[in-house]
């Protein structure tokens, strides 16, 4: 296989010399580590993005597995055709650090988006929910609408190889902790129907008594436990999810859910490619930009999450505008240097 330098070779022929980018000649992949319905709305952001900001192309670019060696063969494959800029959910967090490099290092600057890095990487910085706090807070509204008695909390969560997980999982057990409640048991690596419906279902089939409460920390074990509750018929067991899709959203509608966490993957990607091509441009990234730490990185940035009730479920879609918006408004004076 080729590799990225004989690659960038080929790419120069068609954009031109790599250096300071002229108008209009940024071409942005969106890459996520694999299909996943979270990323599905980072298409609408890259075309917006190109819209919005005069971009040769901002363009959603899906590897066929949730596998690395998948995921870099697809960016090998963008880079020979002229991509010079990449919004990247990392397959790896480690693994990923060396495809980075290489990218950067032939002049395509790099923005994680949904997930991060670990430092030390060439990514510019990180761009995603702050999946520790998001999943504090979620399981702290879980909690409260629990009440008193018993608070026995299943906790449903995602790829282990998601470096989001770990940080997930470790915020719930703290957040349990500090109301005095238990999280009985955690299910993990079950962001994908086939395993989500055959745990979630298995479990609360024969252990739905002992819980009061659910927490899901991904997207699919959201979906999969929102239609069994709904399924059992008993709101007895109360729920926070995470995400939206249409049967949360549902679910918290007809009282099934009490709420989920919202994130903000359109502004991931729409921030992200505005990020790309304003460092193609010749814009850097400030010394002392405020970034956050995470376990990761210390080039991290929050896209925004928000808890919605039944109250807030019809207008989640103006609360995740409203977060893009705000992101954006302050970018280039809070992390930009620009000539």
């Amino acid at each position: 296989m080729p590799s990225f330098r004989s690659l960038a070779a080929a790419a120069t022929i068609v954009t031109g010399c790599v250096g300071i980018a002229q108008a209009g000649d940024s071409m942005i992949a969106l890459v996520p580590g694999g299909p996943h319905p979270y990323f599905s709305a980072w298409e609408q952001a890259g075309k917006d993005a190109a819209r919005d900001f005069g971009l040769s192309g901002a363009d959603y670019k899906v590897p066929q597995k949730w596998e690395l060696s998948q995921q870099n063969q697809l960016l090998e494959s963008l880079l020979s055709q002229g991509y010079n800029g990449f919004v990247i959910f990392p397959g790896d967090p480690v693994g990923s650090v060396s495809t980075a490099d290489e990218l950067t290092s032939n002049s395509a600057p790099i923005v994680a988006a949904g997930g991060c890095l670990k430092d030390p990487s060439t990514a510019s910085f990180c761009l995603g929910t702050d999946t520790g706090n998001s999943a504090y807070l979620g399981t702290k509204e879980l909690i409260r609408v629990m009440g008193s008695g018993k608070k026995r909390i299943l906790h449903l969560t995602g790829f282990l190889v998601d470096p989001n997980t770990q940080l997930r999982i470790d915020a719930v057990n703290q957040a349990a902790k500090e109301a005095g409640a238990e999280v009985v048991q955690v299910i993990a690596d079950i962001d994908a129907p086939e395993p989500a419906e055959e745990k979630i279902n298995a479990y609360l089939a024969s252990h739905g008594a002992d819980v009061d409460g659910i927490i899901s920390t991904a997207w699919v074990p959201s979906v999969v436990a929102a239609n069994a509750l709904r399924k059992i018929g008993d709101k007895r067991i109360h729920m926070v999810g995470i995400d939206h899709d249409q049967t949360v959203l549902q679910g918290i509608k007809d009282g099934f859910l009490d709420g989920t966490m919202i994130q903000n993957p359109y502004g991931q990607g729409y921030v992200g490619a505005y990020a790309i091509n304003k460092l193609r441009e010749g814009c850097t990234v400030k010394a002392d930009a405020p970034f956050k730490t995470n376990a990761l990185t210390n080039k991290f940035i929050d896209s925004g999450t928000a808890f919605i009730d039944a109250a807030k479920v019809d207008t989640y879609v103006d609360t995740m505008r409203d977060e893009t918006k705000k992101l954006l408004a302050s970018f280039d004076a809070t992390y930009l240097t620009c000539k």
